[in-house]
């Protein structure tokens, strides 16, 4: 499992479709599609229905987008904190 790979799963669910997700990461929408599809080979899961150019979570799907969705969450908190602490000890450093 790759990082690029949970964040291409995390994408499309929650803007509802590949080419949606797709414009979101400023990547080509095979490129989503070819993450998302090694995900699903590397774990032997379905994590979206498919038909025609309609897509839905399968139940395995859903919990996983629970999951990222906590991940992510704490890799912006992660990110709000440093930035915090960044700047924290510039104004101490340069003062």
């Amino acid at each position: 499992m790759r990082y690029s790979q949970l964040r291409a799963f995390h994408f499309v669910a929650l803007k509802g479709g590949f080419s949606r997700a797709a414009a979101a990461m400023h990547i080509t929408q095979p490129g989503v599609s070819e993450q998302v599809r090694k995900l699903e080979q590397d774990y032997d899961v379905l994590l979206f229905n498919r038909e025609r150019k309609v897509i839905a979570l399968t139940q395995a799907g859903e919990q996983l987008f629970l999951l990222t969705k906590q991940f992510f969450e704490i890799e912006q908190h992660i990110d709000e904190y440093l930035s915090e602490e960044t700047e924290s000890y510039d104004q101490n450093y340069y003062s």
